[in-house]
């Protein structure tokens, strides 16, 4: 398949798609028939098994490495053309609380889900400003953005600053017909949910209406759809996905 060819599907690029949520998320897409580029810090048995996929591409990034990003976004670009939606989806989740947090770990989290992934959008902002076709950011937020969690205050700090900025590029790029929005899911199925204890997961399960925790694949179709045509005229908002917990 030329690289003309490939570009005639719709190209998005996630961060972080190798595993747990970026994971479902890749395949979700795919699926819909997208082509998909995503990178990580490094490769998994899931991007292994697409290896031969003509509509997915992988290369090792990270989000803390600005060099490697624009290495990262001229491949993808070099393979399936401009891109038409970008996924923030990778992030670090660091619980522990403040007081004890060292150093390292702080700037490391802050490097990661905030710096890089403000420079890693400003790339792709410029593309789809090339492209003159205007474009949809989703930014994968979280509930502890809008919501109080033990040991997650520096993590809700990163989640709801995206949150904010969210609001304000929507703002700053709708009369470029590019559309910004957040969904921010709650506690669900994965390795990130794995620290919980017994405890902890009874209260979760008793505050949240559809009594259980999510699943990468319940964030899914709300995506799809935040990306999609049908979501057109929806910009600037921050979509909960979290069974009715935050309510």
């Amino acid at each position: 398949m030329s690289v003309p060819e490939k570009a005639k599907k719709r190209h998005v690029i996630i961060t972080g798609g190798s595993r747990g949520l970026g994971k479902a998320l890749v395949e979700g897409l795919l699926h819909a028939g997208y082509a998909v580029s995503t990178f990580s810090r490094s490769a998994t048995a899931f991007t292994e098994s697409l290896v031969s996929n003509e509509s997915f591409f992988f290369q090792i990034a990270d989000l803390a490495e600005p060099a490697s990003c624009s290495a990262f976004l001229k491949s993808a670009e070099s393979t399936f053309g401009f891109p038409y939606a970008l996924i923030n989806c990778a992030a670090i989740a660091v619980e522990n609380l403040l007081a004890t947090l060292p150093d390292a770990t702080l700037q490391k989290l802050l490097a990661v889900n905030g710096e890089g992934t403000i420079r890693f959008t400003k790339m792709v902002i410029r593309r789809f400003m090339l492209a003159k076709s205007g474009g949809a950011i989703l930014n994968v937020s979280s509930i502890s953005s809008m919501r109080g969690f033990r040991g997650l205050a520096a993590y809700a700090f990163t989640k709801g600053g995206l949150d904010a900025f969210t609001r304000a590029l929507a703002r700053e790029l709708g009369a470029q017909g590019i559309r910004v929005n957040s969904i921010a899911p709650g506690y669900y199925a994965t390795e990130m949910s794995r620290s919980l204890t017994e405890e902890q997961k009874s209260q979760i399960l008793r505050r949240t209406p559809l009594g259980r925790l999510g699943s990468p694949a319940d964030v899914v179709g709300p995506a799809l759809f935040l990306i999609s045509d049908q979501a057109n005229f929806v910009t600037g908002q921050v979509l909960v996905v979290d069974g009715g917990s935050s309510i």
